[in-house]
């Protein structure tokens, strides 16, 4: 965890593995990362549905609900994007210290903060499963649910991944979903989820 000048950590009363067994369920993260409009968001909240379906405290970190709040007062410059991440990975540490599952859809286009996120939860004994959604820059622009890509080849969005900000996507991620059904792709994180691994999905 990052650390602030004049405070120490107060330790809790309470152990993890007590909190843990108390739910009868292991804390995770579940990080989504992918262009925008790749489907991190669909796939994360199907995730969450057949999570908590089958008895599993779980709860989704999506990247635009928490620009309303926790994130609310930062921009989109590379910085400010570096800092969002920093902090969602920080509250998604602490769900999974919890005993929650937080599934983490984000951009989080560079790999450099992806890389911390990882290291806070495994310096802390979380596990943390980085999934790629792995959809075609073309794919995405074609779907552009919110009108940004449009805004941003028109000029009236500057910095925006895909079209005038890089993405870096990632080389070694646990699970990759390309050219994946709903249904597939889910499944895929599960079994990721569950230890049995993750893979490239689709052609």
């Amino acid at each position: 965890m990052t650390t602030s000048a004049n405070v120490t950590w107060h330790e809790g009363v309470v152990e993890r593995a007590q909190r843990w067994e108390s739910i009868g369920t292991r804390g995770a993260t579940v990080w989504f990362t992918g262009l925008p409009a790749s489907g991190k968001s669909t796939v994360a909240g199907a995730v969450e549905a057949e999570l908590v379906r089958s008895g599993r405290a779980a709860y989704r970190l999506d990247g635009d609900n928490l620009r309303h709040g926790v994130c609310g007062d930062l921009g989109f410059t590379a910085a400010d994007r570096d800092r969002n991440v920093r902090r969602t990975a920080e509250v998604a540490r602490l769900f999974a210290d919890a005993g929650l599952v937080a599934l983490v859809s984000v951009v989080s286009p560079y790999a450099e903060a992806r890389a911390f996120a990882r290291d806070l939860h495994e310096r802390d004994g979380l596990r943390f499963i980085e999934v790629y959604v792995n959809t075609p820059l073309s794919e995405c622009q074609r779907r552009d649910p919110k009108g940004l890509y449009a805004r941003a080849k028109a000029g009236d969005l500057k910095g925006f991944t895909g079209v005038d900000d890089p993405y870096e996507a990632p080389l070694d991620p646990d699970v990759e979903l390309r050219g994946l059904d709903l249904a597939a792709a889910v499944e895929r994180v599960l079994e990721a989820l569950d230890g049995v691994g993750g893979g490239v999905g689709g052609p």
